[in-house]
């Protein structure tokens, strides 16, 4: 194999006399395990510009129909990736005289992140001809490895290495290609509409001896466009296209729904806690470890660095006179070093015990790791651990204690599948089983499902009236309320693709214990939990709350009336934009200076929109719309439970109304 430096040229058919079709193929390796780069191909005429955007092959633009040019993929090398194009150089027209063969990355990376960057390129009998080294290749986000071209009737390779810091938009632009990432809603790489930086110049077609660097110019200028037909084609997009699953489920062919479609993770054969457990986190890590994107949305907010991540499961540490086994153990390593988390796992209702995770504090700190993270249906509180362990404030080495809820393990497998997207098909179908699996009844691991031992005498009290301020299990009450409604905030906010937050009011003061005290005190005098939810891109705060007294949830939202144009044409708009809400809404007119407006139920106010507005004539300054549910009495997650109907409550609520108002 003949080594060409920066460049270099060379004729092909003085290397091998089987050089009809021949494969190029680009290494590199990663440093923290996650880089990736993709291949593209520009086929040019003699004026080094591509005959039209089909000359033009990418991700999204794999084969060329006549068989000249195919991406073959991507295959794992060690600690990076080899990408292969194959070309056939006898189905090339004769107006194509030059193909340049070029990389590019996305989402903001550059190839200064990348080691070992290689083109080798063989012939049709798998020999190697032609090997490329690229050094120094600086913050460019796309890159030109080498180009094949004519000379004289024969197929010659130079070896270029040119970057391009605008990425593959840019470097496509400026060999004519009419790129069309503005359009559209899709996700583009940050790389493919950086603005044009000043480039190298592009090499000359001139002629070069082997080893002579080859001076460069700027493409010249594109030629006038052909007239435009009645329908153009479609431009190409070089914005990474990302895999969601289908928002309806495709048809099945099962005959009847006794047939059951076959899981990678079943959960039939589950009969004890101690299965669930293991089984849970095998399951969880594995996915973590395959699928990069997830693993670092699970682990960035606790310290973990960008990099290689390999998990394990039932792992044995010492620790005193008896070894411990962890569930789990996660390792990522970027730049040669090393971060490592114990994971400790409860499914169903099994609280954490808090001398298990001390211990496993401190193996981690006399180990070196990072932090150990806890696994459960539980949901962590502000201020407010799930378990008290003791620092040894002697030691240098710190280890972080993090909490991670299933329900936030559901919540960013259903982001990144049913919205934002993966890169791989695979990657999408092997979340949707984890999905699966975890929201699976067996599973043990859907969320937090237990309002506590406090509720039903809170409830009692309420009735009664013997409740009273300071008892400590309304405090509990509130704290299991919080968790309720965190959750309902993570499955809203997935099913929705917006984030959905608990909002704090600042008059209950900052400190969370305060304001949980407070909240236990007013649960005490009137006998009601409430939470406002603020949903991204939808006007207004949703408002829920919890009447114990009377048994019954109350969810709503106020709206701001038009500042310009008549009350009553405000009004109009607003029922039209109800026609599918429940008919029993309850609909109220909130006036200037606070004092109560018209109201009632949506089914009245159709036919007679102007009810809704005052006699009086007050200036009209919003809108409140209701929805009254019957309050579920039992404390687990029972059909019949207080926390099924919340969450149905707040998601009937969004559906049938908020979601009309957007």
């Amino acid at each position: 194999m003949q080594e060409l430096a920066k460049g270099a040229n060379v004729t092909l058919a003085a290397l091998s006399e089987s050089v009809d079709s021949v494969v190029v193929a680009l290494d590199w390796t990663s440093p923290t395990g996650e880089g990736d780069a993709d291949v593209s191909v520009l086929l040019l005429n003699s004026d080094g510009k591509v005959r039209s955007d089909a000359d033009f092959y990418f991700y999204n633009n794999p084969v060329a129909p006549d068989g000249s040019v195919q991406l073959l993929g991507k295959t794992p090398t060690g600690d990076g990736s080899q990408d292969r194009i194959g070309f056939d150089l006898t189905a090339l027209p004769d107006e194509v005289t030059r193909i340049v063969v070029a990389a590019s990355r996305y989402e903001g990376a550059h190839f200064g992140e990348l080691e070992n960057l290689r083109l080798t390129l063989t012939d049709g009998s798998g020999a190697d001809l032609v090997g490329f080294t690229i050094a120094d290749t600086g913050p460019m986000s796309a890159f030109i490895f080498g180009e094949l071209y004519r000379r004289d009737g024969a197929w010659k390779f130079r070896a270029v290495g040119q970057g391009y810091g605008s990425g593959l938009a840019g470097l496509a632009t400026d060999f004519g290609v009419d790129i069309d990432d503005d359009a559209g809603t899709e996700a583009v790489p940050q790389d493919a509409t950086a603005p044009p930086v000043e480039q190298a110049p592009a090499d000359t077609r001139r002629e070069g001896a082997v080893g002579e660097p080859v001076r460069a110019q700027v493409p010249a200028p594109r030629a006038a466009e052909p007239a435009v037909p009645d329908k153009a084609p479609a431009r190409p997009r070089t914005a990474k296209k990302k895999v969601t699953l289908p928002k309806a489920p495709r048809r099945t062919l099962a005959e009847n729904d006794s047939w059951r479609e076959a899981r990678l993770f079943p959960v039939s054969a589950l009969k004890s806690d101690r299965d669930r457990e293991a089984r849970a986190t095998s399951v969880l890590l594995s996915v973590m470890a395959q699928i990069p994107e997830f693993g670092r949305r699970l682990t960035a907010a606790f310290g973990a660095p960008a990099g290689r991540m390999e998990t394990f499961t039932e792992v044995t540490l010492p620790h005193s006179d008896s070894p411990r086994r962890p569930d789990g153990v996660i390792r990522v390593e970027r730049a040669g070093k090393l971060w490592t988390a114990l994971v400790e796992t409860k499914t169903n209702g099994n609280a954490l015990r808090g001398d298990q995770v001390q211990a496993y504090m401190d193996i981690a700190a006399r180990r070196g790791y990072e932090a150990v993270i806890t696994l459960s249906n539980d949901v962590e509180l502000e201020g407010r651990p799930l378990v008290d362990v003791k620092i040894d404030g002697r030691r240098k080495h710190k280890v972080a204690l993090r909490h991670l809820s299933w329900a936030e393990v559901a919540h960013q497998a259903q982001m990144l599948i049913q919205h934002e997207g993966v890169n791989d098909a695979a990657h999408a179908w092997l979340l949707r089983e984890l999905l699966h699996y975890v929201q699976h009844e067996n599973s043990g691991c859907h969320g937090f499902q237990n309002m506590g031992a406090a509720w039903v005498p809170v409830r009692n009290g309420i009735d009664d009236e013997t409740l009273c301020q300071g008892d400590p299990r309304a405090l509990e009450v509130v704290e299991s309320w919080e968790r309720l409604v965190r959750q309902v905030c993570l499955r809203l906010g997935g099913e929705l693709g917006h984030k959905v937050l608990p909002v704090q009011r600042s008059r209950r003061g900052a400190d969370p214990a305060a304001r949980r005290a407070l909240l236990a005190d007013q649960l005490c005098h009137d006998g009601r939990l409430g939470a406002e939810l603020r949903i991204e891109g939808t006007p207004g705060v949703l408002a829920l709350t919890a009447d114990l007294r009377t048994g019954r949830l109350r969810t709503s939202i106020e709206i701001p009336a038009p500042t310009q144009g008549y009350p009553l044409t405000s009004a109009k708009r607003l029922i039209r934009r109800l026609a599918e809400a429940p008919a029993d809404l309850h609909v109220e007119t909130l006036v200037e200076g606070g004092a109560g407006g018209p109201r009632g139920t949506l089914e009245r106010l159709r036919p007679e929109p102007g009810d809704m507005l005052p006699k009086s004539g007050t200036p009209v300054t919003g809108f409140r719309l209701s929805l009254l549910k019957t309050m579920g009495s039992t404390r687990g997650n029972a059909q019949s439970s207080f926390i099924r109907s919340v969450d149905e409550a707040v998601h009937r609520f969004h559906r049938s109304v908020v979601a009309h108002l957007e």
